[in-house]
């Protein structure tokens, strides 16, 4: 939604040298420039780490050391936390003791996905600012101003972004990871009227795509649940995947679980554009470009099964980050995955 975004903007404004207050940050004077650079010495950020994906206490306390000293240039220090719903809680609790007594002339912003993962101690010691979706319309025109792509196409990633500026900018640089989504979702779309073993032997192929699409793009954020990955996914042998070009790689458990929430985020999207067309709001639909696929499908599944196949989706993606077995649940979702009668059959699902 612009989050991150948002706070190099504020860092920008907070250490731009212009003079006049009102008009920071310039975007021209060297301090501009280096925070947009991310080369700033007084801008400091801390992202998740690891295989856990996780901002640990080792990043927290040495954050903390930092800020202590007195801006190298600037005249503050500024600390941004990305995806800070992946502090744990060990992190968290080291954390509120700078946010209680922040050293003079610092800013700490934590950008979250979702504040459930923070902790309510953390939470009521910060202002929040709510970031919505942007409409389609204006982040195609950002699109066309900034990849240089026809109106379109940028009309076609405004929609299918959900709104998300970064996750449009993406697509727009990145056409082989539109192509692997897309492939996501037709592979979906088919299994809609295949049986099981169809359904069990496409999870290779959606794995595949997911990896791909896992080498451009990071995976989706789910909040952590402890200090380290998963004891067990540390200690597992990387596995051959089969790819798209035929060959076959190695892939470690961490990539392929990655890899599974990069389909269930394709899948949400589906999903949730069915069970709009099945409720007669076609206008709704992101992916236009399959809209008379989906508009078929929904016309012949039941519209609460999708509804409830929605949520499901949302229960798969929180057991995915509490380290459920990313291959045994795309199975049990492609079982689940609502079924379609034949055209003549009539509109209740199968």
């Amino acid at each position: 939604m612009g989050k991150s975004t948002l706070a190099l903007d504020l860092a920008a404004g907070l250490l731009c040298l212009a003079r006049d207050p009102g008009s920071r940050p310039c975007r021209a004077c060297t301090a501009c420039r280096r925070v947009e650079s991310g080369g700033h010495p007084d801008v400091h950020r801390l992202a998740p780490e690891g295989a856990g994906r996780q901002i640990r206490i080792g990043q927290v306390q040495e954050l903390a050391s930092e800020l202590a000293l007195l801006p190298l240039e600037g005249r503050c220090r500024v600390a941004i936390v990305e995806h800070a719903q992946r502090l744990n809680d060990d992190a968290q609790n080291a954390l509120l003791k700078t946010l209680e007594e922040p050293p003079a002339g610092v800013t700490i912003m934590l950008c979250a996905d979702e504040p459930a993962g923070l902790l309510p101690t953390v939470v009521s010691r910060c202002a929040r600012i709510r970031l919505g979706p942007v409409a389609p319309a204006v982040v195609a025109g950002i699109i066309v101003e900034r990849a240089a792509v026809d109106r379109l196409r940028a009309e076609a990633l405004g929609r299918v972004s959900g709104g998300m500026v970064g996750v449009a900018l993406d697509l727009a640089a990145q056409p082989e990871l539109l192509l692997a989504r897309d492939r996501i979702a037709r592979t979906l779309l088919d299994l809609v009227g295949a049986d099981r073993r169809a359904r069990l032997a496409a999870a290779a192929g959606l794995l595949a795509d997911g990896v791909e699409m896992t080498a451009v793009a990071p995976p989706a954020d789910g909040p952590p649940t402890s200090d380290a990955a998963d004891p067990s996914e540390a200690a597992a042998t990387p596995v051959d995947l089969p790819s798209r070009g035929g060959r076959s790689a190695k892939t470690s458990p961490a990539e392929r679980r990655a890899a599974v929430s990069q389909v269930l985020a394709v899948w949400r999207d589906l999903a949730r554009d069915a069970a709009l067309a099945a409720r007669g709001a076609r206008a709704e639909i992101r992916q236009h470009e399959l809209l008379e696929e989906i508009a078929d499908i929904a016309a012949r599944t039941d519209a609460a099964l999708l509804a409830r196949f929605t949520e499901r989706l949302d229960v798969a993606s929180r057991a995915l980050d509490a380290y459920a077995n990313p291959e045994l649940l795309l199975d049990v979702l492609l079982l689940v995955w609502p079924s379609a009668q034949a055209p003549s059959a009539g509109k209740n699902a199968a």
